[in-house]
């Protein structure tokens, strides 16, 4: 019987007219349940158009009012600063074809303002003085724009450029970190023959373009018509600057004067006489004097201008030697109820964490509980003494006998699983003699000495030179063999390494940010959350930028500072010293004056080939404040809270240096300097950023014990040479060991008496293999001796 077919039935849904109409909605019900005329998608196309015209008229009114305030009377003079990409260029004659250009007249003094009717524009001129490395970073941090100068008729050989010497490209890729403002590139000494002078320039600018950012234009620069060309440009030019450098308010001072102070002696008042740049400055704020540290203001005074941009022609310069006139127009003074705390060091209460005095009752209650303990029959160890007695805890007397003496686990083993410690063993209580001596403080001993230079003043030439090439020696070691010790052999490991632990996996295992931390973190400060008050703080910072407050004085401004309580001494270098380099005050935001523990992404700079070590005490050049510090170096582990602390800082790698210090908001640039020699310039060693503000990073010191094996017989293997006592190995006992082939085990048990083990491990050993033991413990910066360069000098 054939298969009867069976044909699928046709769809009737839209088979005719009437049914195609069928799930639509009548007019009448579409009128009933249709949307308003004010419907949401109407409404938000409507809002959406709206708020993007507004976004558009407040960027066109900030960018008109940024160019105003640039450009207009009111604008402090925009800040030029030449330097010379070799020392062949001749920045002294550029200099004063500049200011002849600018105020129609030969200029007198260098450094030197200048207000030009004709450009209707007030510029300050700076020399960088080549080979003066300090100088040109403080002049690059307030500078408004860099003019490099190359001289064509230069030759470099030492460098890869005809054109920047090695002074030039260290400057460069320093100014780079800092961060550039606005860059051009004058051309000087082109030949006079059209043909050749066309060919040198065009051959300048392309060795010098991929050195400079892409806007970054050339000009040349010998003649008055070619000044002109340049200066009709900049003063029409939209000038850039770092962000970190307009987050503060700052003033490059003009003239520096002291007065001292009769109620305080030693301590006078600084006086610093500039134009106030970037924003605001409250009376109440603290300020920051480059070098020199942090103080509150006395006084501020607003000082006629002296160098209006309508001013007449015999008017048209300004040197600070000249001005002798001061017309005082307003005078603010803090208020002593809003004005900032100068609070740096947070003073620990030692009687914080004590108990009340006990009270009669419970003196004679505990007398009694002595009493009844001294009846009662104890089990102790056999040399155990009475003080030691005192801390066994009465439960566990009973338990434990001597014959429990050979499992003596000591060394604490933090475990993946549940974070705490390792099984100790049934027997902590019971060690010999040596272990009952432990002391803890023979374990302050580094692994390596902290410093291994000593005192410089006590040194001879040769012992200076044997201690050098220890740390090149230490450094390459290091390279080779990282994290590497040796056992010694006069000191128990026991006690050499007590304040190490084991851990379980260096990723999962907990380690408690609070447990055992040094006495200098009772002296400084914390946030529950660093970003929360950061966004806080700026955004405070911002309020006060644009209300119209009685105790600010606007960008701008001409103005005197007072600041007070300034130790006369440095007062009076600070005098000297603004002839030779810029003297920056910044405005402080609130918090910053604090001790903390700061992050620093940092790398060692190409230029010095020398090893930094840890806690070797550097300058750091953070924004426009300068301090010292003795930083440690880490990694930095994104996949784990715990960070993995670097001997050395190594070339061609980021590192992150922690450091006590005062605290900064990030983005800040890093520079960090070091005396190479007594009595020589700093020179720059790393580079780098602010990271985080962090006192509760774990920075773990990580040290590998190793050992040799013996004998192996299939998954056990006798392994000497990383402990020379029984005692030591029971004591490490709970510490994982591995080895450089990939191998994994534990320790059973010491064999013989002069520390040799056995070990189980999870494959064969190869008898070339090294066997290792992982041990950590946390690392913490050191406190600074002292604290500012300049100060401190």
């Amino acid at each position: 019987m054939g298969r009867v077919q069976a044909n699928k039935a046709h769809k009737t849904r839209f088979s005719s007219k009437s049914s195609r109409n069928i799930h639509r909605t009548s007019l009448k019900d579409k009128a009933r349940i249709a949307k308003s005329e004010g419907n949401v998608g109407k409404g938000a196309r409507a809002a959406r158009i709206q708020h993007n015209k507004m976004v558009r008229e407040q960027k066109r009114v900030a960018l008109l009012k940024e160019k105003r305030a640039m450009s207009g009377s009111s604008s402090p003079p925009r800040v030029i600063v030449l330097f010379g990409l070799s020392a062949s260029a001749d920045l002294d004659s550029l200099a004063k074809d500049l200011l002849r250009l600018l105020s129609g007249e030969d200029a007198g003094g260098v450094p030197s303002t200048v207000s030009s009717p004709e450009y209707k524009m007030r510029v300050t001129v700076l020399k960088a003085p080549h080979g003066d490395l300090k100088a040109c970073m403080e002049m690059a941090k307030v500078a408004d724009v860099i003019t490099f100068v190359a001289s064509a008729s230069s030759s470099c050989e030492d460098t890869g450029s005809y054109y920047i010497d090695s002074f030039g490209n260290q400057c460069l890729s320093v100014f780079r970190s800092i961060g550039l403002p606005s860059t051009v590139v004058f051309i000087r000494d082109l030949p006079l023959d059209m043909k050749k002078r066309h060919e040198f320039k065009k051959m300048c600018i392309s060795s010098l373009t991929p050195e400079f950012p892409e806007d970054c234009k050339f000009y040349s620069a010998d003649t008055k018509d070619e000044l002109h060309k340049f200066m009709w440009l900049f003063k029409g030019q939209r000038l850039g600057a770092p962000h970190w450098r307009n987050q503060r308010p700052y003033l490059m001072a003009q003239k520096v004067d002291i007065v001292n102070d009769d109620q305080n002696p030693g301590k006078s008042t600084l006086l610093l006489t500039g134009y106030l740049r970037a924003r605001s400055l409250s009376v109440n704020q603290l300020v920051h004097v480059s070098g020199v540290g942090d103080f509150q203001l006395s006084k501020i005074e607003v000082i006629k201008d002296p160098l209006p941009l309508n001013a007449r022609k015999d008017h048209g310069a300004m040197d600070s030697d000249e001005v002798h006139e001061v017309e005082v127009i307003k005078s603010l003074d803090p208020d002593p109820m809003k004005q900032e705390a100068f609070l740096v060091e947070n003073v620990p209460d030692p009687l914080a964490g004590e108990q009340t005095w006990p009270t009669e009752e419970e003196m004679a209650e505990a007398e009694r509980a002595h009493e009844q303990k001294k009846l009662k029959k104890r089990s102790l160890p056999r040399g155990t003494s009475e003080y030691q007695a005192a801390w066994i805890v009465d439960d566990s007397d009973v338990e434990y006998s001597e014959s429990d003496g050979d499992d003596d686990n000591g060394m604490v083993l933090d475990e993946e699983e549940n974070g705490g410690a390792a099984q100790e063993g049934h027997n902590d209580l019971y060690y010999d003699n040596d272990q009952a001596s432990l002391n803890l403080r023979d374990s302050e001993e580094e692994t390596e000495v902290d410093s291994m230079m000593m005192d410089g003043d006590n040194l001879t030439k040769e012992q200076i030179k044997d201690e050098l090439q220890k740390i090149k020696e230490a450094h390459a070691e290091d390279e080779e063999f990282p994290d590497e010790v040796d056992t010694p052999l006069d000191v128990p490991a026991r006690r050499r390494f007590a304040k190490y632990r084991g851990l379980k996996s260096f990723r999962t295992s907990s380690w408690d940010p609070k447990e055992s931390l040094p006495p200098e973190y009772a002296r400084i400060f914390a946030f529950d959350n660093f970003k929360r008050t950061q966004k806080h703080v700026l955004a405070k910072a911002l309020e006060m930028e644009q209300s119209d407050r009685d105790d600010c004085i606007p960008a701008g401004t001409y103005v005197r500072l007072h600041v007070r309580e300034v130790p006369t001494g440095v007062a009076t270098g600070l005098c000297d010293l603004v002839k030779k380099l810029p003297i920056v005050a910044c405005g402080l935001l609130q918090h910053e004056s604090k001790m903390s523990v700061l992050h620093f992404s940092i790398k060692k700079h190409d230029s010095y080939s020398a090893p930094i070590k840890s806690k070797e005490e550097l300058i750091f050049h953070v924004g426009f404040r300068q301090f010292v510090a003795r930083p440690i170096f880490s990694t930095d582990n994104m996949n784990s809270d715990k960070h993995k602390m670097e001997r050395f800082l190594h070339a061609g790698r980021f590192c992150v240096a922690s450091i006590y210090a005062p605290i900064s908001f990030p983005p800040l640039p890093l520079i960090a300097l070091k005396h190479v020699e007594e009595g020589s310039a700093p020179a720059v060693v790393a580079v780098g950023s602010l990271k985080s503000v962090d006192p509760d990073r774990i920075i773990l010191k990580k040290i590998i014990l190793t050992g040799y094996p013996q004998r192996v017989s299939k998954l056990k293997a006798s392994v000497r040479y990383m402990f020379h006592n029984p005692e030591d190995v029971r004591w490490f006992k709970p510490v994982e060991v591995w080895t450089k082939c990939g191998r994994r085990g534990r320790v059973k048990e010491p064999v013989g008496t002069h520390g040799a083990m056995k070990c189980v491990l999870n494959g064969v050993l190869q008898q070339h293999d090294t066997v290792c033991m992982s041990l950590y413990k946390r690392a913490y910066p050191k406190w600074p001796e002292h604290r500012f360069p300049i100060a401190d000098a």
